[in-house]
C-alpha cells in the first residue's frame, strides 16, 4: 500500500493554510500550493531536459525542466529539491541556487487539468548520468541553454508551460533568429 502524498497549501498571498493529500489538488479547480521547479546542468554548461511520464496527471508526455515536485508539509524545500533529483533522475546535485524565488504560475492542461503553483526555480550541477525513474520520466536528453531557447519560442506548445515561462524569465530567449 502506498503512502498518501501531502502538499502544502497556500492563499494568495503565499502563506501557508493547511495541507492536502496531493492526488486532491491537481483537478480542475486546483486550490494553490507549494512546489518548486530545478533547471540541471552538467560542468559542461547543458541543461538537463526530461519528457513527463506519459501516465502522468498533468502534461504527460511533454517535455519540460530538469525536474519537478512538491515540498512535504514541513520538509525544507531544498531538501525537496535533492530528495527529487535522486527520486526522479538518480542524481546528486550540488551548488543549488535559487534563480526565481517568486515564479508563480496557473495553466490549464488539454484534459482541463490545472496547475496552480507557488513555485521557486532552483539552478543545480550534477557530475551524474540520470537514471530515469520510469514512472516520473520517459526521456531525458541534456541540451545546449541557447537551443533550448530557440526550441522553446519555435515550438513552445511541445513543453510544459512553466518551463516556457521559466525560461522567460531565466533569460534564455535571447538569441535573435
Amino acid at each position: 500500500m502506498s503512502e498518501i502524498e501531502y502538499v502544502v497549501l497556500l492563499d494568495e498571498e503565499g502563506r501557508e493554510i493547511g495541507t492536502a493529500p496531493k492526488s486532491s489538488v491537481h483537478g480542475t479547480a486546483t486550490a494553490l500550493h507549494l512546489a518548486f521547479s530545478c533547471h540541471v546542468y552538467n560542468p559542461r554548461g547543458e541543461t538537463l531536459v526530461t519528457r513527463r511520464a506519459l501516465d502522468k496527471g498533468t502534461w504527460p508526455g511533454v517535455w519540460s525542466n530538469s525536474f519537478c515536485g512538491h515540498p512535504r508539509p514541513a520538509e525544507p524545500v531544498l531538501g525537496a529539491v535533492h530528495r527529487r533529483a535522486e527520486h526522479e533522475l538518480g542524481i546528486t546535485i550540488r551548488d543549488v541556487r535559487l534563480a526565481l524565488p517568486l515564479f508563480r504560475y496557473r495553466a490549464v492542461d488539454a484534459s482541463g487539468v490545472v496547475e496552480h503553483e507557488v513555485c521557486p526555480v532552483y539552478t543545480a550541477i550534477t557530475d551524474d548520468e540520470p537514471e530515469l525513474n520510469p514512472r516520473e520520466v520517459v526521456e531525458a536528453r541534456w541540451t545546449d541553454p541557447a537551443d533550448l531557447g530557440d526550441a522553446l519560442q519555435a515550438a513552445p506548445w511541445a513543453f510544459s508551460p512553466w518551463l516556457v515561462l521559466q525560461a522567460e524569465q531565466l533569460g534564455l530567449f535571447t538569441r535573435q533568429g
